[in-house]
């Protein structure tokens, strides 16, 4: 009995702890974007992803995941519009939770991966909301398949600050492209011509020099 007491209470005292941990950190994150370090951020690639959905013969909307983007960040707070965006999205890291689709992805029919590895992402432009500050356009070019073509995220800020002796920012991010525009017309249109895109991405700030 005394085992199983003195075992409860070390759990609860290593949960009390972790959620100190936790509200410490917490405290030491800004929601303010102006407040943000400038300065130049990579994306940590295991907190950055970008989720796809499409129509799927009006049954119901199909989801997948890019993963391991990469993307950099030249983050000006006090001059937003001096901010620039850049990544690379690898179309071969596609995970449909459907290994015969994934493969299908990288054919001539969609991707043409062999031609076309990766997909760029280049901002030309951020435009904030002049009554959200924590909401922004970030206009760009985004080339698939070789071709190019402007498209323009919404872009939210969440939250910036230290963790794990890391400063990191992060953001939430929506677009919706049309595939065929990028020559990507196979199967439509019973499957969907807009694709939704969600972006989520967590930058980590480089050291100066």
């Amino acid at each position: 009995m005394r085992h199983l007491i003195r075992s409860a209470a070390l759990a609860v005292a290593a949960g009390a702890l972790l959620f100190a941990g936790g509200v410490v950190a917490r405290t030491q994150m800004t929601t303010t974007p102006f407040d943000v370090r400038a300065g130049t951020y990579v994306l940590d690639s295991e907190h950055g992803k970008i989720t796809w959905s499409v129509d799927h013969l009006g049954l119901s909307t199909y989801y997948g995941q890019f993963v391991n983007v990469a993307a950099e960040l030249t983050l000006d707070p006090a001059n937003p519009a001096n901010s620039r965006l850049t990544a690379t999205v690898p179309l071969t890291d596609v995970d449909s939770n459907s290994d015969g689709l994934d493969s299908h992805l990288q054919t001539a029919d969609f991707f043409d991966a062999a031609n076309h590895p990766t997909a760029t992402f280049v901002a030309t432009s951020i435009v904030l909301d002049q009554e959200d500050p924590t909401e922004a356009e970030v206009n760009g070019e985004l080339t698939l398949r070789g071709v190019t073509r402007p498209v323009t995220l919404d872009v939210e800020f969440n939250a910036a600050g230290m963790f794990r002796g890391q400063y990191k920012v992060g953001f939430d991010g929506e677009a919706t492209i049309r595939r065929s525009e990028f020559g990507i017309s196979y199967a439509l249109p019973a499957v969907g011509d807009e694709v939704e895109l969600h972006i989520e991405g967590e930058f980590v700030l480089q050291p100066a020099g």
